[in-house]
């Protein structure tokens, strides 16, 4: 069935017979006064739209702050209480990927309550745009905060690691993977002292049903599984926490290029080999004054085998999170320093998404070998038993070389393989998280 048709049918009684198109079969055809089950639609039914005045009626919107890859951002007050929130309207007429993060993120955001997670208020969706209502955050972004104080250490970043954690394990008790983890994404609530943090930015976020396949995030955040064309899930998150962690900490990003590249594509393209192969380091002097325990957990949440990572649950319960490792020696002067030299680039300030560089690791030059290994690899079950996890994040060592070789420009050695199923004429074409991620590998049909 579709997911337009999962969706008319969503709530209709699972009792009696199966329901094709908008026709309920086993019954006879139902007048056209006749009530029909919640959430299926007739033909040529009417959507029941809000209309804009209900928006501006219970709203007064302001001019617009700040302008997003989706969105725009409205302050909005709420005329009786006169309470502050942040509005974002989507414009339909923007395209489908921005409907579907619109919608997307209304659906997430109406599962979720938790005090670290930015709260729904009110939706709405009138016959040109969304507007999505939510709680003000006043506080500013981590790295504002930590360029303001007087004294900075590794017990404040556990603070923040902590409550980031434990929003992400709520989530992922939910079977919720948000995908685009970020600095930007983390602000505190409010400016006072001990104001908590929140996470926004759900357009991205997706229900685990499976494992998922589309590339989709920030290219910096990215887990090696996701750039190596792998199937994911939840520990993508869990190695973004181990990135946002590594930042903190040091002041500098775990992957970068080191080269003045003008083009963003070789830029990635030399970050994901980075990435793809778990090259990172420790630097010194950067982190000579921070505590072995910090280092630990951070390799264990930025483990290139997602079977083998650390889970939020687990990373709350380390040491350096719930025990009294985390170090209260003054690291400011240094991370302020690197913060100021590495994130007043454009290319980290930019939520950039997965580039159309990954147009490179399906070219025709690629070979049947590295695309049936790389098939193989995402069929495989992240849980399932049988034979040790082959590195990086579970792929085979065919998919790996065909990856890695076609990031490089060059044509991988052949690989013994078994051969891919047959391409069947029916087969649709995957989904993205939205129009610049193609697909990175080519995919067989799933049996």
């Amino acid at each position: 069935m579709s997911a337009l048709a999962r969706t008319f049918f969503l709530c209709a009684p699972r009792s009696h017979a199966a329901v094709k198109g908008c026709v309920v079969t086993g019954h006879p055809p139902a007048r056209a006064d006749a009530a029909m089950p919640f959430g299926c639609l007739t033909l040529g039914e009417k959507k029941d739209y809000n209309s804009p005045s209900e928006v501006t009626d219970k709203y007064d919107l302001g001019q617009i702050v700040k302008t997003e890859e989706f969105c725009e951002i409205f302050r909005a007050k709420d005329r009786n209480t006169l309470k502050m929130y942040t509005c974002k309207k989507f414009h339909k007429k923007d395209g489908r990927k921005v409907r579907k993060a619109a919608k997307n993120e209304i659906m997430i955001l109406k599962m979720v309550k938790h005090h670290n997670i930015l709260q729904l208020v009110d939706a709405f969706e009138t016959k040109k745009e969304y507007f999505i209502v939510l709680e003000l955050a006043t506080g500013r972004e981590v790295f504002d905060w930590i360029l303001d104080q007087g004294y900075y250490s590794e017990r404040d970043t556990s603070n923040v690691m902590r409550q980031v954690l434990e929003a992400v394990a709520y989530l992922h008790s939910l079977k919720i993977v948000h995908r685009n983890l970020k600095l930007e994404n983390l602000v505190y609530f409010n400016r006072l002292k001990h104001s908590k943090i929140v996470i926004s930015d759900f357009q991205l976020a997706k229900l685990e049903n499976g494992l998922i396949k589309d590339p989709c995030g920030t290219p910096e955040y990215l887990a090696p599984e996701v750039v190596g064309r792998q199937r994911y899930g939840r520990p993508v998150d869990c190695w973004a926490i181990g990135v946002i962690m590594y930042i903190l900490l040091s002041g500098n990003p775990p992957f970068y290029d080191d080269s003045e590249e003008e083009d963003s594509d070789n830029r990635d393209k030399n970050l994901f080999l980075k990435i793809l192969s778990g090259d990172y380091e420790f630097d010194s002097p950067y982190w000579d004054d921070i505590s072995d325990s910090a280092k630990t957990l951070v390799a264990s949440l930025m483990e290139v085998d997602q079977d083998q990572r650390l889970t939020a649950q687990e990373a709350i319960a380390h040491e350096w999170i719930s025990g009294n490792a985390a170090s209260d020696k003054n690291i400011k002067d240094g991370v302020c320093a690197q913060i100021e030299k590495n994130f007043a680039k454009a290319k980290w300030k930019k939520a950039v998404r997965v580039t159309t560089l990954m147009k490179r690791l399906r070219g025709p030059d690629q070979g049947d070998a590295g695309a049936a290994g790389a098939a193989g690899g995402a069929t495989a079950d992240a849980g399932a038993p049988g034979g040790a996890p082959a590195p990086p994040a579970g792929m085979s060592d065919g998919a790996a070389a065909c990856i890695k070789a076609a990031l490089k420009g060059k044509t991988p050695d052949p690989q013994p393989a078994a051969p891919a199923a047959p391409a069947q004429p029916d087969e649709q074409q995957q989904t993205r998280c939205n129009g610049d991620a193609p697909q990175m590998l080519p995919q067989r049909k799933e049996d």
